[in-house]
């Protein structure tokens, strides 16, 4: 007896090309619904599949491939006597090819207003339980989801049979892709039901690339996305020129990117190493990039630049003066494209920032483990600053503590910042002490550290940076407030006579 394929595909990407070759290799075939009318259609010969159960399709299409004679003719050992006996007794043929891909339920899901009925109807049974049965006996049978599978598993047939390896590599494939689809699935209804940290937590993702190397040449690496990722992000983001990106240029693109997310206004943002080295905002995108560059001109050299406008033609000619390694926009206007591609090997990304922010889960992982938690999206308006200082800060101070308050949440703690006018000019990151990180971004300032602002990740244990940031000529601090000894910062800015706000909100960064 000749092989038999069972064919049932929500995606008919090239399956009546392949249902024609395996045709051709006479291969007797299976089918179901719109597949099978699409393969007839073309001239192909199929058998319906209630023509091999002896039970028609039933309840919408929900009940047409749950059957002894589909499953025993896909479980079934060929090299055990007692399962070939029990075939035969049941008139079970076997079934030697599966090609079968799932219901639609990720697009699904994606669809603007679609119904919780039709997202319901497109969670598949039959496809994955065929592809499991099949996957699970893949010495026996040759398992196929993915359309891109076709021509490797046309030219293993024409040569007979698939080799073991391949058998077992496709079966491998299968339960990657139901473990995928799984996983929308459980996503999906935990979102339903509210359900932010249930007692198991399965995600998925899926590959866009090999990377050349990881953090350090001798890491392996590849960039994966979340299948359902929303709001802003450089998984979904198109490059325009520019060489394939590293491990650490994604990471650093997206800090960047994170950073500008922050600023409503015209914005530009520096980041090395995943800090911010300079961040600017002003009315035009030329004037913001500006002011981003010259907060650290030595740093910003051969970093990542986050915008969050076109890029226009003045704004390109400023940044083709330098090395960097990537600009990140929502656009490129012709002439600034003209401008940047002269370049070699600058990467240029188009990162779609109108859609909404939403609060997604961050994992970090651990030694046998991971850790979960929301994303930092906490915000602070001039409403919710507490005053504990007598001196009121002036609207000008307020502005540019918000300011700088958006810029330390992205800084590695410990953390401090130092702005004025819309423009970081002293950042100090990563230290053990929040002491260390004063001095740091107060030394960078220089003389500009006169006149400006302080933001602080969290709070003061104790007065020591307070001190030296009012010896530096800093008129106002932000900070979250909290310490047992609170009150001896404040005595200090008292006698001083500058200000102080608490957020009452932290932003550790680890």
């Amino acid at each position: 007896m000749g092989k038999r394929a069972l064919i049932s595909v929500s995606d008919k990407t090239n399956i009546t090309e392949f249902a024609k070759n395996l045709e051709g290799l006479g291969v007797e075939i299976i089918s179901t619904g719109g597949t099978l009318q699409a393969i007839e259609s073309a001239g192909v010969k199929a058998i319906a599949i209630d023509e091999v159960t002896g039970f028609p399709e039933i309840m919408d299409g929900r009940v047409k491939t749950l059957h002894p004679k589909v499953h025993g003719g896909l479980l079934g050992i060929r090299s055990n006597a007692g399962h070939r006996k029990e075939m035969e007794e049941n008139e079970i043929e076997p079934i030697d090819i599966v090609v079968v891909n799932l219901y639609p339920f990720k697009e699904t899901l994606q669809k603007q207003n679609v119904s919780k009925e039709e997202i319901i109807e497109n969670i598949d049974i039959g496809g994955p339980t065929m592809l499991r049965s099949a996957a699970k006996n893949f010495e026996d049978v040759l398992v196929v989801v993915d359309p891109e599978d076709y021509p490797r598993v046309l030219d293993a047939l024409q040569e007979d049979d698939a080799p073991i390896e391949l058998r077992q590599q496709l079966a491998a494939k299968v339960f990657r892709h139901t473990a995928n689809y799984d996983a929308m699935i459980a996503g999906y209804f935990a979102g339903e039901t509210k359900e932010e940290f249930p007692e198991t937590y399965t995600v998925t993702y899926e590959k866009v690339q090999d990377l050349r190397y990881g953090e350090n040449p001798h890491q392996k690496a590849a960039f994966y996305r979340a299948p359902l990722a929303t709001g802003i992000s450089l998984a979904g983001a198109k490059q325009l020129h520019g060489k394939e990106l590293s491990y650490n240029n994604i990471q650093d693109a997206n800090a960047a990117l994170e950073i500008v997310g922050e600023y409503e206004d015209a914005a530009a943002v520096a980041v090395k190493h995943m800090n911010p080295c300079g961040i600017g905002v002003a009315a035009n995108l030329h004037d913001a990039y500006k002011l981003a560059y010259d907060a650290d001109p030595i740093s910003i050299f051969g970093g990542i630049v986050a915008l969050n406008r076109e890029v226009d033609q003045a704004t390109a000619e400023s940044l083709r003066e330098i090395f960097l390694e990537i600009i990140v926009a929502p656009s490129f206007s012709k002439e600034a494209l003209d401008i940047l591609t002269e370049k070699k090997n600058i990467r240029l990304l188009e990162v779609d920032m109108s859609e909404n922010k939403e609060v997604n889960h961050k994992l970090t992982t651990v030694g046998g483990g991971v850790l979960i938690q929301h994303q930092d999206a906490g915000q602070v308006t001039a409403d919710d600053l507490q005053v504990v200082t007598k001196k009121q800060p002036t609207e000008q101070e307020i502005a540019d503590l918000l300011f700088a308050w958006k810029a330390v949440k992205h800084v590695k703690s410990n953390a401090i910042v130092l702005a004025k006018d819309n423009q970081t000019i002293g950042i100090g990151a990563g230290q053990m002490n929040r002491v260390g990180s004063a001095k740091i971004a107060i030394e960078q300032a220089g003389e500009k550290a006169n006149g400006s602002v302080l933001a602080s990740d969290a709070f003061f244990p104790m007065p020591d940076t307070v001190e030296n940031a009012i010896k530096a000529g800093i008129i106002a601090i932000i900070q979250p407030g909290g310490s047992k000894r609170d009150q001896d910062s404040i005595d200090v800015c008292d006698e001083h006579g500058i200000a102080m706000v608490y957020t009452n909100m932290r932003h550790f960064k680890h």
